[in-house]
């Protein structure tokens, strides 16, 4: 009789715990979790799915930024329509051309659109354009990933490299100017926006003649929206040089 009134004791012990446990406080649980994450945000979980931590990600509303994967996809054409309509409206087609491919928008400028012969300040007739590319893309800053600007020079001289440290300082000086241009004008988080001078090694024609080195001499500009899901996995602060 001891060992089975131990035993009925015992589960009676058991069953008060698991009882005691099924009703746990909510308050005493949020204390819980803040404890462990004091940035943990509540949010509301649907059984099915479609909201909370277990919704699907291209449906998720981009860390909290209210925002879904076909809404970006949007945003860039939309970023892609008005650029092109302001080149053409502008009649920029012989120094701008815009393009756009893999959720990115490609934008490449004439070098003398923004500057002088071997001179990296910008021309002030080049800087409305600038201007109004920064204008245009804080209509999307929300869906944009990434802003890259780099920078190309021509060769001189054909078969005959230019002066190395020139060369690349002046490609990046260039880019550089013209990034930081926008970026005055622009809402985009600037730590998304990132700027890279190539010098003459990325050529897109040959240097055989001046009509061919200016095709080089160029800007280019791409800008890169946001994958969610892609996000999940990794986060902006977490950039480093093995990316």
């Amino acid at each position: 009789m001891d060992t089975y009134g131990d035993m009925v004791t015992l589960l009676l012990c058991f069953f008060v715990l698991l009882y005691s446990m099924s009703t746990i406080s909510e308050q005493n649980w949020k204390a819980l979790v803040m404890s462990f994450n004091p940035d943990a945000v509540e949010t509301v979980t649907d059984p099915e799915g479609n909201d909370g931590p277990n919704a699907d990600p291209n449906e998720d509303d981009g860390s909290g930024l209210g925002i879904t994967q076909a809404e970006i996809d949007n945003d860039i054409e939309s970023l892609f329509e008005a650029l092109q309509g302001y080149v053409n409206d502008q009649g920029l087609q012989n120094d701008v051309s815009v393009s756009k491919g893999d959720g990115k928008v490609f934008v490449t400028f004439n070098s003398v659109v923004f500057f002088d012969g071997n001179d990296s300040r910008l021309r002030e007739d080049g800087k409305p354009i600038l201007e109004t590319m920064g204008n245009i893309l804080s209509r999307v800053d929300k869906s944009v990933d990434e802003v890259r600007v780099m920078g190309h020079t021509a060769q001189a001289i054909p078969n005959q490299p230019n002066e190395v440290m020139g060369d690349r300082a002046l490609a990046a000086m260039r880019s550089s100017n013209a990034l930081a241009y926008i970026q005055l004008h622009c809402s985009v988080d600037p730590a998304r926006m990132i700027s890279e001078g190539y010098g003459q090694w990325r050529p897109v024609s040959n240097n055989q003649n001046e009509t061919e080195r200016a095709k080089n001499r160029r800007i280019e500009m791409i800008v890169s929206g946001r994958n969610l899901e892609e996000e999940l996995k990794d986060d902006i602060t977490k950039y480093d040089a093995n990316k």
